[in-house]
């Protein structure tokens, strides 16, 4: 063991010495060979070559063949390379992930990868690697920022009955476990915290994976029916819908899918059609075959959900059908991974409002539209939540406002009550702070990955949401006792939003789990596990900065191989005390308890045995060690250097200096045997009550998530109470009415930016519904009308959120769907002008839009003549209502945005220039044009254009 352990340590210096292109090997004994770059010709041709990286490849070779051109390790990545050939392909060697062949070449200086080579029997192959640490750094880079998917293969050491006797035979097989894509991210600490990671699957109906010929139907797309399921693998969360091809826009700029799967027999089929409906989604689109699935139907959905539920009658077929082609493509991307999914949610259009695709963008409500920053949009104002799964519960909510007025109300309910009870809100908030990510935690699990750190961060987290459970408790308890002598009526509706959130937390099983939790792990051994893991990670990265910079200064190859060789060893005897810090308690099982026992009394007998060698053989400074390279050996240093081992039986040095001198002792190598037996037992057994705190807690999985979900709302009604102090914001009243009241309102992230340069914002009225339908808004350019067309529309959103909105006074009636025609652009790859592009948003607008739908419409027209635009324009019983400037007598002026009933024909459009800094000879000759008027037009059409 000791002797494959030395090995692999010179292995991994000789990697990293690769990747600087210094040519030189370290032998399994520590010896060091070189050798200068090879200046051989070959004389074999390209097309002499057995294989080559030329088209046509010859017929791909089983690694069983007698004839292997390349070594175990470069035969084992080729199959995967040609198996996976959509993939980049990264393969596990040792403490290294390492590609090969043309994708060093593809990809190495795209992702910063330093190019080497590896000297085979058919020529030096291509070579590229990072240390195994560094694994999510470059995921991130090739499936975030490259687009591309990987393939994750690991070595995986073959069991006896799997070896062969032949010379040179592998020891270890290399399996790809793993297909990672952007929308398969589990727990890589690149997954963004705020946002869901959501894998979508779309089935057209009357498309069968099985039967292509179908696509050649004359139905068009847009006249199908399709089915959506989508899956965040990092959370749990698994949801289905039914939708027309025609909302299929505004699903999935809702949905905002990482990754979209379609049945692979639409693949080269209405290439043009699906881009068409997906737009700018195609970019992160990939096909897939399912017609050999096993997963069939519903009841096939089981293995992979928390819970067994009887789910068939609350499906459509189009919905199981999404939902078999996304789980069967998980399967076929984590392999083996035993995931559990939350059981599936069944949405409905009539539950949320609509936002479609062009308000999310225009109104700015994840991103802003100038930048896709999320720095001033809707969300980031209004975002208080103190943890991750909170704040993506948030960003679900504002693209899907609720259609329920029970759901609204129950949450306005709760952010008041936290609103009003201050002392509450600060200690929940305080606790919340301190939890973990429990849907992602658990999902860590749930596929096998999670380790003792996450187990104790979910047992803080049950212990945290025990106590909030109390505080609340104790909170109901008084407000109950206080209202009891106040009022002779029942319980206020926020009272029974807190006894609401009390009894659906389950804590009985879940406090006896975090017991067990914490009475198995050692805290305090595991931190002191962790820090030795960074150190050895950072001296591994600090050995591979010194090989790059030796390369670059020349340094002379036997010099660096001496350094390399004692940084490799200090770096196994770090792994070694890694090993051997223990993260169990020793009372966490009998047979760990056991283990420790055996494990003192050998080291009792191991300084027994120290002082009796000492005494035999006269050398006080005798001490016995271990190194990864020359196992269980005894050493003396200074005078004891001199004298005899012949008082010691059996000893045999192996190695001496001027100062030091090593060597074997038969009873020290019998009992640091047994010592290294010991810390196995040991370490297995921690594996052992490591496995069963595992099942524990996938026992508890349900439980647990429904705890995190409430947690998750208690983060967002403490959020947005924290938002409606601070910024003054009102309880809106939302009802079955279809009218529109808002008095003093504000723009919610307009208000907030200027409040930062120490500005006031012009709060304005909005009375729609009760006797105007319709507000036409004129003013001058810069005047604020687009702010107060987007400002109602976004009090709407949240009033619908459950949240509280800027206003003096809100009264709303449900709205079922918001549209906005706002800044549209012509489309030049679309072969569509400004023109056309507003009528087609127009045209969607005035289809699907109801008696509760809420439109903005912003300078509809402008993109033709002045005539055709009033003529699209025109409307009967409008609100004409107008912003204006305020001009002084020393010719300066101000914006007045108070709105006043009327028309403003002036667009003060040179006042503008001239604020935007426009040269003053262009100004002038603006002003004697208008002086002049516009050629072929009225004045009429000048004011209607002006409007």
């Amino acid at each position: 063991m000791q002797v494959r352990g030395a090995f692999r340590a010179s292995q991994q210096v000789t990697k990293v010495i690769e990747y600087a292109s210094i040519r030189y090997r370290l032998s399994p004994t520590g010896q060091t060979t070189w050798r200068r770059g090879a200046k051989r010709k070959t004389t074999l041709s390209v097309d002499d070559l057995p294989q080559g990286v030329l088209p046509p490849l010859p017929k791909l070779e089983t690694q069983d063949s007698k004839d292997r051109s390349y070594s175990p390790v470069l035969q084992q990545h080729l199959n995967n390379v040609r198996k996976y050939k959509d993939c980049v392909v990264l393969t596990r060697v040792g403490d290294f992930y390492e590609m090969y062949f043309d994708q060093v070449d593809q990809f190495a200086g795209l992702v910063g990868l330093k190019k080497a080579k590896r000297s085979t029997n058919l020529g030096d192959v291509a070579m590229a690697g990072f240390q195994h640490t560094q694994l999510d750094r470059y995921l991130k880079m090739f499936v975030q920022d490259l687009g591309k998917q990987v393939a994750i293969s690991e070595q995986v050491r073959l069991a006896e009955h799997e070896r062969t006797n032949k010379p040179g035979a592998p020891l270890y097989d290399r399996k790809v476990t793993r297909v990672i894509t952007p929308g398969t991210l589990v727990d890589e600490s690149f997954v963004a915290p705020f946002e869901n990671n959501f894998l979508l699957a779309i089935h057209f109906d009357d498309v069968a994976a099985s039967k292509p010929p179908k696509l050649n139907a004359r139905q068009p797309l847009q006249q199908h029916s399709v089915g959506l399921g989508w899956v965040d693998l990092s959370s749990g969360d698994f949801q289905v819908q039914t939708a027309n091809v025609t909302a299929l826009p505004t699903l999935l700029a809702r949905i905002n899918a990482r990754e979209i799967v379609l049945s692979s027999a639409l693949e080269g089929h209405r290439t043009e059609e699906l881009q068409k409906i997906l737009g700018d989604q195609t970019k992160s689109l990939s096909f897939h075959d399912y017609s050999n699935s096993k997963i069939k139907a519903v009841t096939d959905w089981a293995p992979m959900l928390e819970k067994e539920v009887q789910l068939t009658d609350n499906f459509t077929t189009q919905e199981i059908a999404a939902g078999n082609i996304i789980l069967d493509y998980v399967v076929h991307r984590l392999f083996d991974a035993n995931i559990k999914l939350q059981p599936p949610t069944r949405r409905s259009e009539s539950e949320y409002m609509t936002i479609d695709k062009h308000s999310l963008r225009a109104l700015e409500i994840k991103s802003t539209l100038r930048d896709g920053l999320q720095q001033g949009s809707l969300l980031h104002t209004i975002r208080r939540t103190v943890t991750n799964s909170g704040a993506r519960l948030l960003g679900q909510r504002i693209v899907s406002p609720s259609m329920s007025l029970e759901v609204i109300n129950n949450r306005l309910d709760l952010v008041q009550e936290m609103l009003e009870q201050s002392h509450i809100r600060e200690d929940v908030t305080a606790l919340l702070k301190d939890t973990s990510d429990t849907f992602r935690l658990l999902q860590r699990f749930s596929i096998g990955r999670g380790d003792a750190d996450d187990m104790l961060g979910l047992a803080r987290t049950i212990r945290l949401t025990q106590r909030m459970a109390d505080i609340l408790l104790i909170h109901m308890h008084d407000r109950q006792r206080s209202q009891r002598h106040t009022t002779e009526g029942g319980l206020s509706s926020e009272l029974d939003c807190i006894k609401d959130v009390i009894y659906r937390l389950e804590l009985d099983t879940p406090i006896k789990l975090a017991k067990e939790i914490e009475s198995a792990i050692d805290e305090e051994s595991l931190s002191q596990r962790q820090r030795l893991e960074v150190e050895r990670a950072e001296q591994s990265e600090k050995l591979a900065n010194e090989v790059a910079v030796a390369d670059h200064a020349g340094e002379e190859a036997p010099k660096l191989a001496r350094r390399m060789s004692k940084a490799a060893n200090s770096a196994k005897n770090g792994q070694l005390e890694v090993e051997e810090s223990w993260i169990m308690q020793r009372g966490a099982s009998p047979a760990l308890k056991a283990a420790h026992k055996e494990l003192d009394d050998l080291f009792v007998r191991k300084q027994t045995l120290v002082a009796e060698l000492r005494e035999t053989s006269k050398m006080d400074s005798l001490t016995l060690r271990w190194t990864a390279q020359y196992g269980h050996h005894c050493h003396v240093k200074t005078k004891d250097t001199s004298k005899s081992l012949d008082a010691i039986k059996g000893a045999r040095s192996f190695m001496s200096t001027k100062t030091t001198r090593s060597f074997y002792a038969p009873d020290w190598t019998y009992l640091g045997s047994k010592i290294d037996t010991a810390k196995s037992r040991i370490r297995a057994e921690e594996d052992n009550v490591f496995e069963k705190l595992k099942a524990h807690v996938l026992e508890n999985l349900m439980k647990l998530r429904r705890n995190a979900a409430v947690l998750d709302e208690l983060d967002v009604a403490c959020s947005s109470a924290i938002v409606a102090k601070e910024r003054d914001l009102v309880r809106p009243l939302v009802n079955e009415s279809r009218t529109h009241n808002i008095v003093g309102g504000r723009h919610p992230t307009v208000d907030v930016g200027l409040l930062s340069q120490g500005k006031q914002f012009t709060a304005n009225n909005c009375l729609v519904g009760s006797q105007e339908l319709i507000y036409l808004i004129t003013g001058p350019n810069m005047a604020g009308k687009s702010t107060y067309l987007r400002q109602n529309a976004l009090i709407t959103i949240l009033a619908q959120t459950g949240c509280y909105v800027p206003a003096q006074y809100a009264e709303i009636g449900l709205v079922d769907k918001i549209f906005s025609r706002v800044g549209s652009a012509d489309s030049l790859y679309q072969d569509q002008s400004t023109f056309m592009v507003e009528m087609l948003e127009t045209a969607e607008i005035l289809k699907q839009a109801t008696a509760r739908s809420f439109v903005i419409m912003d300078e509809v027209g402008r993109g033709t003549t002045p005539q055709d635009g009033v003529a699209v324009g025109d409307f009967e019983r409008l609100g004409r209502y107008c912003t204006d400037v305020a001009e002084e007598p020393d010719g300066s002026w101000l914006y007045v945005h108070r709105l006043k009933p009327g028309v403003n024909r002036d667009s003060h459009a040179l006042k503008v220039a001239r604020l935007a800094g426009m040269p003053e000879a262009a100004n002038e000759m603006a002003a004697k044009v208008l002086q002049k008027g516009i050629p072929g037009e009225s004045m009429g059409g000048q004011q209607a254009a002006s409007a």
